[in-house]
Order: C-alpha cells, then structure tokens, then sequence
C-alpha cells in the first residue's frame, strides 16, 4: 500500500510540476505549496531538475519545426552569409546572450538566493509580485517580431530570468513580462521565452546529472521517477498548447488574478 501512495505522490506532483511550468505562476512554488499542504516528502536529490526536464522535452516537441529551423538557418548563415538567414542567427546569438545572466548568477549564487529567499512568505511576496507585473502588460499588443529583437532586448529579458530564480517568481512570467514590456508580439515573446527554457534546463540537467545517476535512492525511486517524470511531460505539453491559445486571446489578466489569490491563501492560511 505505501509503495501504491508513493507512487501516488510523485505522479501527483509530476502532473503540478507539467501544468504549472508553462503558465507564468511560477511551478516551482506550486510544488513547494502542494507537498506543505499534503505533507509530502519528496526522496532523493534531482526529482526537480527530472520533471522540468520532462516540461522541456513537451517545449521541444510543440517548437521542433522553429528549432530545426533555427539551427539550419544559423548554420547557413554561418557558411554562406546569405542574408536571408540573418534573422535567424541574430535570435539564436540572443538566446545565448540572454541566458549568460541567470546561468551566472545561478551556477556563483543559487545556495545564497535558496538560502536567503527561502519560506512561504517570500513566495507569497513573489507571486504578488508575478500578478503585479502580469497586470501591467495584460492590455499590450507589441509589434515586433523576430527580426525586430535587438540586443538590448535580449539583455533586458536576460536579467528579467534572473530574477526568476527568486523562489515564487515565474521564469516564463518574468521572461514574456519583460518580452511584451519591450514591445515585442506575443508570440514573439512566448517563442523567445520558451527557447530561454531550452539552455537553462539543459545546463541544471548536465549539473544535476551525476548527482542523479549516483543518487544511492535510485534503485528505488527509478518507477516513481520515471511515472513524475512521464506526468510532467504528458500534462506540460498540454499546457503549453493552452497556454498558447491564451496568449493569442489576450487573456493574461487570468493569470494575474490567480497569483493574487494565491498570494492571499498562503498569507492567510499557510505561514
């Protein structure tokens, strides 16, 4: 029976973890809340780092084409200097521009940031802030697109997912925040947001990845973890296919209202 409710458990998390992470109300502080409220314990060192991987892979399936795309055009621009395919080189040396801030500041100061914005009032503050922001940008329509993305753009963004590794600050919030606040379309800045997602997840897993395979737990948490981790995958890629549609339509204003409710209920009732 405990081995059934273990398993439970990480399925139970994996689904919050894939439903969560697209949408800008910050996953990792859901995880946090869920297993406060159902008093869950989570095993073993690298459960995070697996199921944001799993929302990684769902991120890369919906945007296959545009990556396969990217990398090909970049490619030729590199060989052929063909200026049809500058836009593309220009939006993949942006994403690495982009990503130089929070790998930094996360591989010198994440034990810091963990230990400083650490508790359920720092979330509860995060969140506030995360709907703040959301409201602010609900009614912008930008009008740039890829070829309009400059330098300073990719800077700015970049240091808006810095401040995503505050606990309860989402990263996709924070990144499509600054994005539209730049006055970029909003696909734009979903695109460039979820293509930030890309170099970041992958480096934690390349950090995480030893600490994972020599985990002495692994034995037996390879079915919980690989449950979480196939729940994380299915539910974030469905998401991430909603997620999309309330961005066409404008709807952010939803997301702002949540995280204000949320906020509310663990200042209320979780501290």
């Amino acid at each position: 029976m405990n081995d059934f409710f273990d398993l439970l458990k990480y399925a139970f998390l994996g689904l919050v973890q894939g439903i969560t992470e697209p949408i800008p109300v910050s996953s990792s502080a859901h995880v946090i809340i869920v297993q406060k409220l159902f008093g869950l314990e989570i095993e073993g060192l690298s459960f995070e780092v697996l199921v944001n991987f799993a929302s990684l892979l769902a991120i890369l399936l919906i945007y296959k084409n545009d990556l396969l795309q990217l990398i090909k055009h970049g490619y030729l621009f590199l060989t052929t200097k063909d200026q049809q395919y500058k836009k593309d080189f220009h939006f993949i040396l942006y994403l690495i521009i982009a990503t130089i801030p929070a790998g930094l500041v996360g591989f010198l100061f994440n034990d810091l940031i963990s230990e400083v914005f650490k508790g359920m009032l720092t979330i509860a503050i995060s969140l506030f802030i995360t709907g703040v922001a959301l409201w602010l940008i609900r009614n912008l329509r930008g009008r740039k697109n890829e070829a309009g993305l400059k330098l300073k753009d990719a800077i700015i963004i970049g240091l808006a997912q810095t401040v995503a590794l505050i606990p309860g600050i989402s990263r996709s919030g924070a990144t499509i925040v600054a994005g539209m606040g730049l006055g970029l379309k909003q696909s734009t800045a979903l695109k460039f947001s979820f293509f930030l997602y890309i170099p970041i997840s992958v480096g934690s897993m390349i950090l995480e990845g030893s600490n994972l395979i020599h985990d002495p737990l692994i034995g037996t948490l390879a079915l919980p973890y690989a449950l979480a981790f196939l729940c994380s995958l299915v539910t974030s890629y469905f998401s991430m296919k909603w997620f999309m549609g309330i961005m066409e339509r404008g709807q952010l204003k939803y997301f702002s209202w949540y995280c204000f409710l949320l906020s509310a209920f663990i200042l209320i009732f979780m501290l």
